[in-house]
């Protein structure tokens, strides 16, 4: 069986393949740290915005550095095997840098993914989608889900 976990250097072939095949891509990032209702009804719309949906997944030493020291909850290899085994999530790949743009140029998606909380001038790559033709996306977030908002719960209890 194929892994759906690409290293860096699977990316770009897994990248010609699929386009070879005419199918269309489609990624979004992020840190996907305890999984909740609105990462995946929000993986669920991205997926059905291509063919297939490659999302990149910020290390934990990444997430620390824009998050908070105590974040991430789970670590990266956790996070990324249980976002894998997501039916609407086709590959996922760890990312280092504090933005995916370096993944974006390499790969090219026909369609970049946000949240709709972001403004398009404020989402990381868009302005490079757009260049070669593709789109950018913003998904509408579903109210009162995040990751920030369970662990002050947890702490609350």
């Amino acid at each position: 069986m194929i892994s759906k976990i690409l290293t860096q250097r699977d990316l770009l072939k897994t990248v010609r393949r699929l386009r070879a095949r005419g199918r269309r891509i489609a990624f979004t990032n992020g840190t996907f740290d305890i999984l909740h209702l609105g990462h995946v009804t929000y993986l669920q719309k991205a997926k059905a915005a291509a063919d297939v949906l490659i999302v990149g997944v910020n290390t934990d030493r990444s997430v620390k550095t824009y998050k908070d020291p105590s974040r991430p909850v789970n670590p990266q290899q956790d996070r990324i095997k249980v976002l894998t085994a997501l039916s609407c999530v086709d590959y996922a790949i760890l990312f280092d840098e504090p933005t995916p743009l370096r993944l974006i140029k390499q790969m090219k998606p026909n369609v970049l993914v946000k949240g709709a909380d972001w403004a398009i001038k404020d989402i990381v790559g868009a302005k490079e989608v757009m260049s070669w033709g593709g789109k950018v996306k913003r998904i509408p977030l579903v109210k009162g889900r995040s990751s920030t908002r369970v662990i002050k719960l947890l702490k609350l209890a």
